[in-house]
């Protein structure tokens, strides 16, 4: 599930059927996701789940692969010519 039972207008959103923009509101029915146009009368059920993926964080991450990023850094001393 994906959107809220209340529905919700889309901006920018065309509708498939009638071509009439920011008309297509989203909303959640019995388990289910819709698409609506309030203009023309067009519904349709959405199979489309929300793609995204969690930033790697020091919460999400395991110690071993924290330790396999960590990088050593050498500080050169300053030269003569510096």
């Amino acid at each position: 599930m994906a959107f809220s039972k209340t529905p919700r207008f889309i901006a920018g959103a065309i509708c498939p059927r009638c071509s009439t923009m920011d008309k297509v509101r989203v909303y959640n029915e019995d388990g289910k996701d819709y698409r609506e146009c309030v203009e023309c009368g067009f519904k349709q059920e959405q199979h489309i789940q929300p793609q995204y993926r969690e930033p790697e964080t020091r919460v999400n991450t395991s110690e071993e692969d924290r330790k396999a990023q960590e990088q050593v850094v050498k500080i050169l001393p300053m030269g003569d010519d510096h």
